[in-house]
């Protein structure tokens, strides 16, 4: 049986009616919003990231209907409207595939909300341990989160 949810997506009111069964993921993506990834579909890679209500949340977990009067941004509305978030991360090359890079610039929006500018390595290190990077060695996108907390 369908269930709606009523919420703002990248600024914009939006009302789906979705399985109750439906994922965040599914219903983001079937918007035709694709910067949204699909991954593990289990929670653990962090590729499907996105903020509800400012938190960095794995949307393949989340249930659509549990989104209800939520704030959700993914990494199209952070470019709109954060763009130096994902400048930093083309700037020092936060990326190799592209295919965790949404995730790692929703992720790093929030650290900057969290943590503040110019947080530590450690720190940045373990706000971004839930988004995994099969490509870098990590120190690219750790400086590009560092540059996107700092405003730079």
């Amino acid at each position: 049986m369908p269930v709606a949810a009523r919420f703002r997506l990248n600024g914009e009111p939006t009302q789906v009616e979705v399985p109750a069964t439906a994922s965040l993921l599914d219903v983001i993506r079937g918007l035709g919003l694709t910067g949204t990834k699909a991954g593990c579909r289990i929670g653990v890679c962090g590729v499907c990231s996105v903020l509800v209500n400012g938190l960095p949340v794995s949307s393949c977990l989340y249930l659509a209907h549990c989104a209800d009067g939520a704030d959700i941004w993914t990494a199209e509305g952070i470019a709109r409207d954060n763009p130096e978030v994902v400048e930093a991360f083309v700037r020092y090359e936060g990326m190799q595939c592209g295919i965790c890079t949404p995730g790692q610039v929703v992720t790093a929006l929030a650290a900057r909300a969290e943590l503040g500018p110019a947080p530590g390595e450690a720190q940045l290190r373990e706000y971004l341990i839930g988004n995994l990077c099969r490509c870098t060695g990590y120190a690219t996108i750790i400086e590009a989160a560092r540059a996107a907390c700092d405003g730079r």
